[in-house]
């Protein structure tokens, strides 16, 4: 019997151990866990005991103690997890019990204690505003391009080790232009991040001592300025004009909002206090509500729609495709039933005979809610007392459109739902330009999509489409070539001849494909056989299998895009990737399905493909000038350099970009035997090398410890360095070098040194003296100059001036 995969949990703890106590009573199935370290190992031994789990720790080299277990815990190198039904054996490894892609183990708490220190923690990592800078570089291979703050583009070359002075250093090996090499060294990679930008850019590689880079930065920040400086206009602008206040809640307000029938996510909750807040005071609201298709952006605009009514406004529901009109129309219906608002259509399934009297019910005020396409900006509808204006995926209106929305903006509140998703890093920069929400927590029962590639054959059809139709749900069938769309589907036809099948295709006309659609979510169909023109925006919840024909031809977030299609709603969703033989696949084609394959599951290539996708999210709203800037400096860097922009705008007070200089000769790097996996240490180095403060030092450490085991001492002086190297930064220093008798420490001009402590040092210390350029020597005693790193600290916080 072939292998099947092995269950997440996503750090849910309590399931786990609940399905292993199963697992060993009921079907005499043995569990084994196979961790990558033996800290890991311990660690979830411990975790399975606290959860009342009977688990064995079975370590080489260790006898394991006899008795009766449930679990078994070893170490070992598995790429994945797996259940062999037929061996009653259950393989788990460490991606399966904590996420993974979260970049965070999950917090783990005895059965009974309190989660305060959990909400504290959640309330710190909002606050948080540069850990969301943190390029994550646990993906990063060999040969993908990176920025250097100061140097600019290059191709990572790996990790090597150098002979420095007697000790050996792990540095990060930059190819530039010409082949030029850089070496960066690790505890620096808070310098160092992973270039991104939207698929298809190849950048170009910066010459290394050129002035390229510097002027690339300086046009960049130019022109950040001027959107900046544009964005603080419209603010201000909005922020004189009188909008309306709307009242507090009403109880039929807080009636209605009890009426739904899901628990809101933290998000969610999140995004409708910010919408009501706005809502509540005198300046228009124009907020950008950002989240996935089934993550519940309509209940947000919802509950704004009801505040408004209840006030005796009228609200524009604006949506750019009849068929999203239609879906919002339903839905709304749906919601406000049990209420006596009005609610209506204006779109081309109404006769023009009925879009009349509705223009008329508008103008008169007999219509609480209108939802339409662009035809609610049309001029002959006027509105009697508008006062919320929701817009759907604005980007996808036209010009003139647009120009309409900008001014209406300027005079009542206006709530922008996109499903295009933004990154959260772009959210931090315009904080205080542009008011935006973002839901990015899927709902508590959304499941991950279970993702095959296989190669084409009838059988693989036949049974996806079996095992959807028979559990009563619906099939979206890809396949791109509108010539041979009809073939297709006669095949799907023959091979489930009960299956109710629709084609839909681009060179249909628009209102046959509307009606196309509008039949496949009343569930008059099962399979849709179509092209990829198939809508992002449209809910369906009842279609969760979907088949891509041919999915070498697509790039890896277009395949992450269609695969969002399904796997909407509490039910587990099925994507098929059909390949041909591999021996009619091209080369590029052999790569491409190589990373698909490896990417199966929610794991690097998908969220590189996510990111892609954000990506193009931040083109959209930032304009085509911006986006060029992005791709020439980087995500990253530009959003970094986007938030200083912003705060010097707006008079905030900015620490200095100094960057110091330590060479103190210590032993600084994370070995192989502590950390085996090259992204996982790359990750862990660049962790520590951008914690801004000792907090966030101490979760990192804390976490360390906790996945590989007590931390070694060359991974606790890489922690010590990244605190001296933060306050050397905060007092102004250059440099902090070793001498041959003992340690240097120069000081820029700048520097916040209290003189009269740096005189008292000079004048107890034996063999200090202090320069006229800015240098403080000071000589050791052989026996102090083992650990310099703590020397040096002790004596920048003996000068240092009082805040």
């Amino acid at each position: 019997m072939r292998p099947t995969r092995s269950r997440r949990y996503h750090g849910r703890v309590a399931e786990l151990a609940d399905e292993v106590r199963r697992a060993s009573k009921e079907r005499r199935q043995a569990t084994l866990f196979v961790m990558p370290s033996a800290g890991v190992a311990e660690r979830v031994a411990e975790m399975l005991a606290d959860y009342n789990v009977a688990a064995r720790l079975a370590l080489a080299g260790e006898a394991g103690a006899a008795g009766d277990f449930q679990a078994v815990v070893t170490t070992g190198r598995l790429t994945g997890g797996f259940e062999l039904p037929g061996a009653r054996l259950v393989v788990h490894v460490e991606t399966d019990l904590f996420d993974e892609a979260s970049g965070e183990t999950v917090e783990h708490r005895a059965p009974g204690t309190t989660p305060a220190t959990t909400q504290a923690k959640r309330d710190a990592k909002k606050k948080s505003k540069t850990a969301a800078f943190l390029s994550d570089f646990r993906d990063l291979k060999v040969g993908d391009f990176v920025v250097h703050v100061d140097h600019g583009l290059g191709r990572f070359g790996g990790l090597q080790k150098l002979d420095l002075q007697g000790r050996t250093g792990e540095f990060m090996l930059l190819y530039y232009a010409d082949e030029a090499k850089l070496y960066a060294p690790v505890e620096r990679l808070d310098l160092v991040q992973r270039y991104s930008s939207a698929e298809g850019h190849e950048p170009v590689l910066d010459r290394l001592g050129g002035l390229g880079w510097q002027k690339t930065k300086a046009k960049a920040k130019r022109a950040m300025r001027d959107m900046a400086d544009e964005l603080l206009r419209l603010y201000a602008e909005r922020k004189l004009v009188g909008g309306y206040a709307f009242s507090s809640d009403t109880p039929w307000q807080r009636e209605f909002d009890d009426g739904f029938e899901y628990v809101l996510t933290v998000d969610q909750e999140t995004s409708i206090e910010d919408v009501k807040t706005d809502m509540e005071t005198a300046t228009p609201m124009d907020r950008l509500l950002c989240g996935d298709v089934g993550y519940g952006k309509t209940e947000v605009a919802m509950r704004a729609a009801f505040k408004a009514v209840m006030d005796g406004k009228q609200v524009a529901v604006l949506t750019p495709t009849t068929v999203l009109a239609y879906q919002h129309f339903e839905t709304f219906s749906a919601r406000f039933a049990p209420f006596p608002v009005r609610i209506d259509l204006l779109s081309r399934f109404r006769s023009t005979k009925e879009q009349k009297e509705v223009v008329r019910k508008v103008e008169a005020g007999e219509v609480d809610v209108i939802i339409g396409t662009h035809r609610i900006l049309s001029k002959d509808l006027s509105f009697r007392d508008l006062g919320l204006v929701v817009v759907d995926e604005e980007q996808r209106f036209g010009v003139a459109h647009k120009e309409r929305l900008k001014q209406l903006k300027k005079k009542v509140d206006v709530l922008t739902l996109s499903a295009t998703p933004i990154p959260r890093t772009l959210n931090m920069s315009l904080m205080g330009l542009r008011d935006m929400s973002i839901i990015e927590t899927p709902p508590r029962d959304r499941l991950a999509i279970q993702t095959q590639v296989v190669q084409f054959s009838e059988a693989v059809i036949t049974s996806a489409i079996d095992l959807e139709l028979g559990r009563g749900g619906q099939v979206f069938f890809i396949h791109n070539r509108v010539e041979t769309i009809e073939t297709i589907a006669a095949l799907v036809r023959r091979l489930v001849p009960s299956a109710r099948i629709a084609v839909a295709h681009g060179q249909m006309n628009e209102k046959e494909m509307e009606q196309v659609m509008l039949d496949f979510i009343a569930f008059k169909f099962d399979v849709l056989v179509a092209t990829t023109i198939i809508e992002n925006g449209i809910d369906i919840p009842r279609a969760n299998t979907i088949i891509i024909n041919r999915a070498d031809n697509y790039g890896l977030a277009q395949l992450y895009q269609l695969r969002g299609r399904v796997g909407r709603s509490n039910r587990r969703a099925y994507a098929y990737l059909l390949i041909p033989s591999e021996a009619e696949l091209t080369p590029i084609a052999r790569r491409r399905l190589a990373a698909i394959r490896e990417f199966s599951d929610l794991g690097a290539g998908f969220r590189i493909a996510a990111l892609d996708l954000e990506l193009r999210g931040a083109g959209n709203l930032l304009g085509g000038e911006q986006s060029g800037h992005m791709d020439a400096l980087g995500f990253d860097l530009y959003t970094q350099m986007l938030e200083r922009t912003v705060a010097e705008l707006r008079g905030e007070e900015i620490d200095d970009e100094t960057s110091v200089t330590l060479n103190l000769g210590a032993d600084v790097a994370i070995s192989e035997d502590y950390i085996s996996d090259m992204g996982q240490r790359l990750r862990t180095y660049k962790r520590i090398a951008s914690a801004r403060d000792d907090e966030a030092l101490r979760a990192v450490r804390a976490e360390t410890e906790d996945r590989y085991g007590r931390v070694p001492e060359s991974v606790e002086n890489l922690f010590a360095y990244s605190r001296l190297r933060r306050l050397a930064e905060q007092m102004g220093a250059v440099s902090i070098d070793r001498t041959p008798t003992g340690i240097a420490l120069k000081f820029g001009e700048r520097a916040r040194v209290a003189p009269e402590k740096l005189m008292a040092l000079v004048g107890e210390q034996g063999g200090a003296n202090f320069s006229p350029n800015g240098v403080l020597r000071v000589e050791l005693p052989v026996g102090e100059r083992a650990d310099l790193i703590e020397t040096a600290r002790g004596l920048l916080l003996r000068v240092r001036a009082a805040d």
